[in-house]
């Protein structure tokens, strides 16, 4: 016996007069079960959820209800599914109506999302890119496991970010919001945030960094090290001399892209985020390509293989086949070639830059409010380190100053800025701004 708890609230969204829109067919998809519980929940409200859904107009406009709805699912006693779904489970997702309208903004179909996230559990890599992150199978998305206070978090700036995002049109190096839910099973409450995925679900990223501008305790450990794709930090950027060619033309693009979304920020009180910046080594992807191209492969593993991998059908298919499966109808990609409209965060390096690469750049980390727990941390590291000391935890403003700077630094490549300073002095100096402004309009030979 099946019995179904649904709790929707009703929001102003059901009420608001409909508008001409293409309709859309919803294929049921073959599910790949997982055997964690909270993941083959949420599997199965994803699609309930995005079913669901289809049925709603879309409203005119969202209103400021719409930012506090929640529609919720409990599922008491069933006998379908037993094998992979818990006896019991509740499923809540937050504010529907405003993160259909976010997807669509950030140019996703909901039946690909859908097909994305729940045609095969996803998974987590702890030595990959994602850092320990949920990605799923398509590597098109990320799924965070958030507190509940992220969670409220998000709730008071949801519709300041949703007017964000309106405004610059979805051009953003912020994380996209794309969905955020709770799942229950046995008493314990799971909330999960959905966002693209800012590396490539093609593209290997052979180097990682998580940057805040600090060199205080901001250099990855030696476990860190270790791993497959290890996160570096600030002092291994340094110590690495890593630099990043982009050109002038992308360099303002990103540039304006940052001073919006920090002011965003900085707005909403929120500090503590990073930049994470993978790479992509293209002379490196070819030379494993041509290893792997010399390998003989037998051709009915390859089928199986794929098959067992739960890859979207084959070209010509009249399902949904998540974010990136309509890439298959196209002929293939070459080693450092992507769809930007895809890996949105991906960035070529420049023309004639010494070394073939992909950039991906985005803000991470993003939910973190200046309250009087970051005031306290900033108290004790001021005591430890001394007054003037350069740490991570400062306010919002100064934060976001430091950073951008950080970033401008990033992008002239001069080594010289960056040979100069050790762990407890001021990375940038107080000559910052006139020490870019003669890098920027000079000549320098690389030390």
């Amino acid at each position: 016996q099946l019995t179904l708890h649904t709790g929707t609230p009703a929001t102003s969204s059901s009420l608001a007069p409909t508008r001409k829109t293409k309709k859309k067919h919803f294929v049921q998809q073959k599910v790949k079960e997982a055997s964690d519980p909270v993941m083959s929940v949420l599997m199965w409200g994803v699609s309930h959820s995005i079913n669901d859904l289809s049925q709603v107009p879309v409203p005119v406009m969202l209103l400021p209800d719409d930012f506090r709805a929640s529609s919720k699912i409990k599922v008491n006693n069933h006998l379908f599914n037993k094998e992979n779904l818990p006896g019991q489970f509740k499923f809540k997702e937050y504010c529907p109506q405003v993160f259909r309208n976010l997807r669509e903004r950030f140019g996703i179909e909901d039946q690909d999302f859908q097909v994305s996230l729940a045609r095969s559990s996803p998974f987590r890599d702890e030595d990959g890119v994602c850092g320990g992150l949920l990605t799923s199978y398509d590597h098109t998305l990320v799924v965070k496991e958030i507190s509940s206070e992220e969670v409220e978090e998000m709730h008071n700036i949801l519709s300041e970010y949703h007017q964000h995002v309106v405004t610059c049109h979805g051009s953003t190096l912020l994380p996209q919001f794309l969905a955020m839910y709770r799942v229950t099973v046995d008493g314990e409450e799971t909330y999960l945030l959905v966002m693209r995925n800012m590396c490539s679900h093609r593209l290997q990223v052979h180097q990682k960094y998580d940057l805040k501008g600090s060199l205080v305790s901001r250099e990855a450990s030696f476990k860190e090290k270790v791993k497959e794709v290890p996160t570096f930090k600030d002092v291994d950027f340094r110590n690495n001399m890593q630099k990043v060619y982009v050109g002038d033309e992308e360099k303002g693009k990103i540039m304006d892209k940052l001073n919006r979304d920090i002011e965003f920020l900085v707005r909403m009180r929120l500090m503590d985020y990073s930049l994470l910046l993978g790479i992509h080594d293209v002379d490196r992807a070819e030379r494993e390509e041509e290893e792997e191209e010399e390998e003989v492969m037998d051709s009915s593993y390859e089928e199986e293989a794929e098959g067992e991998n739960g890859l979207p059908p084959p070209p010509g298919s009249t399902s949904p086949q998540g974010i990136a499966g309509y890439m298959n109808s196209f002929k293939p990609m070459g080693p450092g070639e992507f769809d930007p409209y895809v890996d949105v965060y991906a960035v070529q390096s420049a023309v004639g830059a010494p070394q073939r690469e992909v950039y991906f750049m985005g803000l991470i980390d993003v939910l973190t409010q200046y309250d009087t727990k970051k005031k306290a941390a900033h108290a004790a590291k001021a005591v430890k380190h001394g007054a003037g000391a350069e740490i991570s935890t400062v306010h919002p403003e100064q934060y976001a100053k430091r950073f951008k700077e950080f970033i401008l630094i990033l992008y002239f490549n001069k080594e010289i800025m960056l040979l100069h300073f050790d762990s407890q002095s001021d990375y940038f100096g107080s000559n910052f701004y006139e020490l870019s402004r003669v890098v920027s309009s000079s000549r320098w030979t690389y030390m």
